[in-house]
């Protein structure tokens, strides 16, 4: 551990970050064409964008790799930053240490909260244990924790459309547990009860398949009339902008291939929405390796995309692999842009200038 200073063992108040949108550059346009066919026969590739890298999992990656920087290994990260192998294994070797629990990390160490968010009872454990924290959560999840904390106050029963066991689902559970009910699709809808019919809202899940969650929602407001919705959209604007590009990649293809981690739900719902919306054939892989050639067998056009936690390195490693067996021609397919930024967690942001005076202060005072 370097002696640089650390961050404050109070646990960090998740509400404070809003998100902060500005502008930036994105991916070409549709008409872009990355390179001329060798092979003839019309074979091609049709790259989705957006794709890849939200803003939320840019924020919380670059806050592993500042906090490395400013504090010195070892930084620990309960659960993985982002849902993805390579990142992970990237941060790893760079000093960043995963536990699964809060426990597990000395007394007096820094320890970043995922991009997946964590329920109160996390902070306070940290806290009783004596551990600088830093909270790289989403500011979109944030949003759907402020509004689970809200509507429990005003005695509302939420119905949380997620799924079982998934860390962001858990974490906005543990908000009001004795308010929210999770419904995991519309199969659950059957056996959902309530206090008061008159007051239920229906939150969910920011990585969630648009069409299945307002299939969900749809089956909640006929058993519930007076359902109501959650004053914005929870689905996260880069899952919406992911899956309206690839459902028009597949309308198209033959063969779609989604990059990203099974544990990824943004990259499983990909894979799912491709296959709903016209694609013959559709596979998740961490990383070109994982490709195999039979499946290109018949296939003219292969539709291509990568989950929120995607770097795009490795969609660079498939585009290789596949212009190396003819598909050189790549298409670029861009319906929506984003111009979305996240500021980093104010932790970072200050420079913790305010905890390094505190922390002169007191030893002046001893």
């Amino acid at each position: 551990m370097t002696s640089a200073s650390r961050p404050s063992t109070a646990a960090t108040d998740s509400a404070d970050l809003a998100p902060e949108r500005t502008a930036r550059e994105e991916s070409a346009p549709a008409e872009t064409v990355r390179g001329e066919s060798e092979s003839g026969g019309g074979r091609r590739v049709l790259l989705a964008a957006p794709r890849g890298y939200c803003a939320g999992v840019d924020r919380a990656v670059i806050a592993v790799e500042q906090a490395l920087e400013q504090y010195g290994a070892p930084i620990y990260v309960r659960h993985e930053i982002v849902h993805n192998k390579y990142v992970v294994e990237t941060l790893r070797k760079k000093g960043a240490i995963f536990v699964e629990e809060t426990a597990e990390v000395p007394p007096g160490e820094i320890v970043i909260f995922s991009a997946h968010g964590v329920a109160p009872v996390v902070h306070d454990e940290a806290k009783r244990g004596q551990l600088a924290t830093i909270d790289a959560t989403c500011p979109l999840v944030t949003k759907v924790h402020k509004e689970a904390v809200r509507f429990a106050k005003d005695d509302y029963d939420i119905l949380l459309i997620g799924h079982e066991g998934h860390e962001e689902v858990i974490g906005t559970s543990g908000e009001a547990p004795e308010h929210i009910t999770l419904v995991d699709g519309p199969k659950d809808v059957g056996s959902v009860e309530v206090k008061d019919p008159s007051k239920v809202v229906w939150l969910s899940q920011t990585t969630l398949s648009v069409d299945e969650t307002m299939e969900t929602v749809d089956a909640l407001k006929e058993k519930f009339p007076q359902l109501i919705s959650p004053p914005s959209d929870d689905i996260c604007y880069a899952t919406q902008n992911r899956q309206t590009a690839i459902k028009q990649v597949a309308a198209q293809s033959d063969l779609v291939l989604i990059v990203g981690s099974k544990n990824s739900s943004n990259s499983v719902r990909l894979v799912e929405t491709a296959l709903v919306h016209g694609a013959k054939a559709g596979h998740l892989v961490d990383n070109a390796s994982e490709l195999d050639e039979a499946w290109l067998e018949g296939v003219t056009t292969v539709g291509l995309s990568s989950g929120a936690s995607v770097p795009d390195v490795l969609v660079e490693g498939v585009i290789q692999w596949l212009a190396e067996r003819g598909w050189s021609d790549v298409e670029v397919v861009q319906p929506v842009e984003e111009h979305i930024q996240f500021s980093l967690p104010k932790e970072l942001r200050r420079d913790l200038r305010a905890e390094v005076k505190a922390a002169a202060a007191d030893s002046a005072a001893s």
